[in-house]
């Protein structure tokens, strides 16, 4: 699913752009979001695009190589910048050129002010980004070596505190929606509460299993128009072994099995698997060949490779849907 790591520093260094192997999925979440019944017109205050999820500061030290256990070692650059996969895809989705509103949940503090301006800035509603003193913003300490390869902790904090009261109070924003996105670095009661507003709207649902973890509720599947996950999450989910665009297509045979309409697994630089119920027959769609600078940041994409990608793809990913 799609994902973007914002370039903007708060802190300490710069930034780095970094131009890294797309994930797929970028072209469907814009053909569901153009997508619609026939006359339905994006009023200003209406958000054609929801994400429930998360938003965690990250905060990134870069370094020749990491660091061994109880062993302590000089960096060469430092950045606070904006994640979590909710917040990423949300920002996605607007830079995409869609009405976006992110529901989500951040500390009282400043971490947490940031980020809520953060979203303004990329055009997102921030009405349902509710700040909490029970918590702090979630974050991310990450360190990066020379090759791209890292070392990550989570704290989720705030995140785990959305819960469906909140969504609730977002639920008119929720059934106007054209897509509805969600994840699981919030609690899993939230997420399938938020598909299960979304299903009962008749908005679209957009399923992120991540991170995956086994025995997942069947109800995630059977409430995911659109399921899509990652090589390593698939593997997560089904038992089997993804390592190659046929592996892929085992398991999302697999997936579509327990009740998914659209299944996507991505394969990072080898671009992604898709099938569906009306579109039965696995088609493996290719990606551009590109450096993987900081697997952090691999959604730092330059737009003109998602418009084309977008181009391509459109009358495929309207077919699934």
């Amino acid at each position: 699913v799609v994902r973007e790591r914002r370039s903007g520093v708060l802190g300490y260094g710069v930034g780095q752009r970094a131009k890294v192997s797309l994930r797929g999925g970028e072209h469907l979440l814009w053909a569901m979001a153009a997508s619609g019944e026939p006359g339905r017109q994006w009023q200003e205050e209406v958000a054609a695009v929801v994400v429930v999820g998360s938003c965690m500061t990250d905060l990134v030290s870069l370094t020749s190589r990491l660091p061994k256990t109880g062993e302590t070692i000089h960096g060469h650059k430092f950045f606070i910048g904006f994640g979590g996969k909710g917040a990423n895809q949300c920002v996605q989705a607007a830079r995409l050129g869609a009405k976006t509103s992110m529901v989500c949940k951040v500390g009282k503090d400043s971490f947490g002010n940031d980020y809520i301006e953060n979203l303004k800035q990329n055009d997102i509603s921030t009405e349902f980004a509710y700040q909490t003193q029970d918590a702090a913003t979630g974050t991310a300490s990450i360190i990066v070596n020379n090759e791209g390869q890292n070392i990550i902790v989570i704290v989720a904090g705030a995140n785990l505190l959305l819960n469906t009261e909140d969504l609730k109070k977002a639920a008119r924003t929720i059934s106007r929606a054209k897509v509805m996105i969600c994840q699981l670095e919030i609690t899993p009661e939230t997420s399938l509460e938020a598909l299960m507003m979304a299903h009962s709207n008749g908005v679209k649902t957009l399923f992120n299993p991540a991170p995956a973890v086994a025995g997942l509720d069947p109800r995630f599947y059977t409430l995911s128009d659109v399921f899509c996950c990652n090589e390593t999450e698939a593997e997560i989910l089904t038992g089997l072994k993804v390592h190659s665009p046929a592996d892929a297509t085992r398991a999302a045979l697999l997936l579509k099995g327990k009740g998914c309409h659209v299944v996507i697994i991505t394969l990072g630089a080898e671009g992604c698997v898709m099938l569906s119920k009306t579109e039965p027959m696995p088609k493996h769609i290719p990606t551009e060949k590109v450096k993987a600078v900081d697997t952090t940041m691999e959604m730092h994409n330059s737009r003109e490779i998602l418009m084309s990608k977008k181009r391509r793809h459109t009358n495929l990913c309207q077919q699934l849907l």
